[in-house]
Formats: structure tokens, C-alpha cells, sequence
């Protein structure tokens, strides 16, 4: 179909904004730049909302939790911001992470990995496996059930949550009950035809998320790593079920759905929905966005399902 109308007012407010010139750019001053223009508008009100510390793999990592209602046996989704793992922050989520508490009536824990280039890969799936099993292990202490986990993320957060999937397959961590993946970030090559059809023009560009992998993945022969670049893994049998969301209008799009249909292939239980006319991070334009709210609830509607 074509664009929808409200994303169209979204896309003619970037239209005007120069684009860097990514040959040059210093990733600190983007990130500083890109995550004040992503600061987050008032969000819900919810029971609790508060920032807490948890292990990562080499030292502290900042997060936040938010309970929806004051009950000590909810369930725990735990959710990885995008950002191309270079940009993002627990401010820039917030608003997505307290409308998912509400719709999924899960205690939701935001984690603030440690970004790229000066962490580079491995360091943000590993931040993100270690931060999983702390919480597991302080679920009498943080008042939560995480016999009953879930993992979200999207774009990068959501390769993010593939990562701590598989690292849990592997290591025998944490039992995963569902996986909930926004527009994933999943191949490094940056080469399928919906990144070379939206290469321009419709928010993320492939040039950015060329750069962003270049930040990420420090040696070319990691490009084909299965933990930085799942849809490479050569088996996706045992990973946990999966809602996946992809957005008609995404450089991303094919390399999401081509993971959803690997998955399938694999034996794994996939929701696969293609949201038409929405673009890249339209889950965080759900207060402005019809469709995305309608796309973000349905999301919802599946862990709610799941962790019940």
C-alpha cells in the first residue's frame, strides 16, 4: 500500500534536516546530536518506575524497570534498545517501554548496554545475556516472577535479543517463554532488495546502517559471525517462539522477514506481520501513529498471550 499519511507528516519533518557526511562523522558527537533528537515526549503513568544497576559482562550497566500495577508475581520482559548500537538510550525508550508494561501487564526492564565504536562487538550481546541473568537471579529481590521471561528489542536491541536467545540455547541460561522483534537488524551485509529500494528517503537509509555495522563489527570477517549476524547462523532450531514486526517502507524489511521465514523452516513457532505503509522505529511513533499503536498492541498482545 502506500505510505501511510501520518508517517508521511513524520517523513516531511526530516526531509529538510542535512544529512552527515558518515565518512566523517564522529560517533560521539552523532550520538550526543541524535539522542537529544530523540528525547521522549511526557510517557504513562505506571505503579513504578525506577532506575536500577545490573551486571553486565565486564562491570555495571544502568537500567530501568517499570510495574505496571503493585504486584509482586508479574512476569519480566526485558528490552534492548536500537540504535544501530552506537546511539540510544533508557531516555529515548522510554516511552515504548512503559506502553509495553501497560499492554503486556509484565514488570519490563530496559537495559543500556555499552555502545560501539568504544565497545565494540562482542561486548553489547554479552552486556545484554549477563544483565538477563542477574535479573533472573534478583527476581525475589526486584518482585518479579522470571520463570515467565521474555525478550524484546528493536532494530539493533532486537539483534540484541536474538543474541541473548541464542546465548541462552548454548549456555543453558535462562528459559525463554517468547521473543518479540521489531524490525530486527539482522545482516551485516546490507545487500537484500528493500535495502537498496529504501536506500534513501524513508528515515533509516542504507548508508546509515552501513556506517552503524562499520562501528559495530571491527574486523570484515565478522560480518558472518551468527551472533552479530543471526540470519548467517546456520541452525535457528530451539530458539524461542517469535513475533516479528517488519515495516512495509524499511531498508530492513527483507532481511526480517527472510529471518522470520528461517526460523519456520527451523521448526520455531513465528508471527511474521509486515505493518503496511510504516517505516523504520514506527513503534516509537505509536502516540502520533495510529498504525503503529494498532501494530505495537497486537505486538503486545502475543506476550501477554505467552507470559499468561
Amino acid at each position: 500500500m502506500s505510505l501511510d499519511p501520518q508517517i508521511a507528516v513524520v517523513l516531511q519533518q526530516f526531509a529538510n534536516m542535512p544529512q552527515p557526511d558518515y565518512s566523517q562523522l564522529d560517533p560521539v558527537q552523532y550520538r550526543q546530536f541524535s539522542d537529544n533528537l530523540m528525547s521522549p515526549m511526557p510517557g504513562e503513568r505506571l505503579f513504578e518506575v525506577r532506575n536500577l544497576p545490573l551486571a553486565g559482562a565486564e562491570g555495571e550497566l544502568d537500567a530501568r524497570l517499570y510495574r505496571p500495577e503493585d504486584r509482586n508475581d508479574l512476569p519480566l520482559l526485558v528490552f534492548f534498545h536500537g540504535g544501530g548500537f552506537v546511539i540510544g538510550n533508557l531516555d529515548t525508550h522510554d516511552n515504548l517501554c512503559r506502553s509495553l508494561a501497560r499492554l503486556t501487564g509484565a514488570v519490563v526492564v530496559s537495559v543500556a548496554y555499552r555502545l560501539a565504536p568504544e565497545h565494540r562487538f562482542p561486548a553489547a550481546p554479552h552486556d545484554c545475556y549477563r544483565a538477563t541473568c542477574d535479573l533472573v537471579e534478583r527476581a525475589r529481590e526486584l518482585g518479579f516472577d522470571a520463570s515467565r521471561l521474555a525478550l524484546a528489542g528493536d532494530s539493533a536491541g532486537a539483534n540484541l535479543a536474538i543474541a541473548v536467545s541464542r546465548l541462552a540455547q548454548i549456555r543453558k541460561g535462562p528459559r525463554i517463554a517468547w521473543q518479540c522483534l521489531f524490525y530486527p537488524a539482522i545482516d551485516a551485509r546490507c545487500d537484500s532488495a528493500s535495502q537498496h529500494e529504501f536506500a534513501e528517503g524513508y528515515f533509516l537509509t542504507r548508508e546509515q546502517m552501513r556506517w552503524f555495522w562499520e562501528q559495530y563489527l571491527p574486523r570484515a570477517e565478522q560480518f558472518d559471525d551468527a551472533l552479530a549476524s543471526p540470519l548467517r547462523a546456520e541452525d535457528l532450531a530451539g530458539l524461542p517462539p517469535t513475533t516479528l514486526l517488519s515495516a512495509e517502507y524499511d531498508p530492513l524489511r527483507d532481511e526480517g522477514e527472510a529471518f522470520a521465514r528461517r526460523l519456520e523452516q527451523a521448526g520455531v513457532k513465528v508471527r511474521l506481520e509486515r505493518c503496511e505503509g510504516m517505516i523504520h522505529g514506527f513503534v516509537s511513533m505509536a502516540a502520533f501513529v495510529a498504525r503503529a499503536q494498532a501494530a505495537l498492541e497486537s505486538a503486545a498482545a502475543d506476550l501477554r498471550h505467552a507470559l499468561n
